[in-house]
């Protein structure tokens, strides 16, 4: 199985080594690991060389997550592509158990797995609403991101048909990415914990910014503008998005924050079934 491990870093001097180790330690030895450095000034870059030169790194001004993992991607050599966040670590047998399964079902293209989270040093428990699944599951990603990035094992083929990850959205860009992959692709789960998921850290993307519901209703917009999906995904998909604007709208409405209500209002009605 010929892999190719795409790492986007930015200002992860630390957390880089952590995860590039975790690489180094798989069961299943991978063609090629790709750094792509988004324009740190703390050290990474320097951190990778010295502990990992066996690397191949690549450095680019600061662009956001999106558009360092779609340079590490175009870049790519392997057949396969396996995503891991800088701040998360793979289990030594992660890549070797998803392969397993891929062999059983040598028809699919994306494999995922469960994981295992950790916030501020402390392992928690997720959330019924955060389970995975395998198979079509496009139903199950509409309401959250429900398959991380790092368990992401994704044949380069899916990539040709759907696109890589949007790089008008600073968040929120995997949400967009699952979205377009499960409305054509069935997925394979690997039903173990298989990633070490470290949330809580200041430099965590999530928590840079507010309101992350605006972000899935522009993926969602952008889906359904796409006319992708057949009648049902498309119906599911509006009926999630209104969901999520009404969400958004009770908020500005309690904020006072008439220009944004309104904003979501008229957005609403292009979507809103006719009577």
């Amino acid at each position: 199985m010929n892999i190719s491990v795409i790492i986007p870093v930015f200002e992860r001097r630390d957390l880089i080594v952590r995860a590039l180790a975790s690489v180094a330690a798989q069961s299943l030895p991978v063609s090629e690991i790709i750094v792509v450095d988004d324009g740190s000034s703390d050290g990474t870059a320097d951190a990778v060389r010295r502990n990992f030169p066996q690397v191949k790194l690549i450095r680019q001004p600061h662009r956001g997550v999106s558009a360092a993992r779609n340079r590490g991607i175009e870049l790519a050599a392997g057949d396969w592509i396996a995503l891991l966040d800088s701040d998360d670590e793979w289990r030594a047998d992660k890549l070797q158990a998803q392969a397993a399964e891929l062999a059983r079902h040598p028809a699919m293209k994306f494999c995922h797995s469960d994981e295992i989270w950790i916030r501020n040093g402390r392992r928690v428990n997720p959330k019924a609403r955060h389970a995975k699944f395998g198979g079509w599951i496009f139903d199950k990603c509409l309401p959250l991101c429900c398959i991380s990035p790092s368990s992401a094992l994704i044949h380069r083929s899916v990539f040709g048909r759907v696109g890589g990850f949007d790089e008008a959205l600073p968040v929120c860009e995997d949400y967009d990415l699952w979205l377009r992959i499960t409305c054509r692709y069935p997925v394979l789960l690997a039903a173990r914990r298989l990633v070490v998921k470290h949330g809580g850290h200041d430099r965590q993307l999530s928590r840079q910014y507010w309101g992350m519901d605006r972000f899935r209703v522009r993926a969602l917009a952008s889906l359904l503008d796409s006319a992708e999906l057949s009648a049902d995904q498309s119906a599911r998909a509006a009926a999630a998005l209104l969901d999520k604007i009404a969400i958004l709208r009770n908020g500005f409405r309690k904020r006072g924050n008439r220009r944004l209500d309104e904003y979501y209002r008229q957005l609403a009605l292009r979507w809103r079934p006719s009577a």
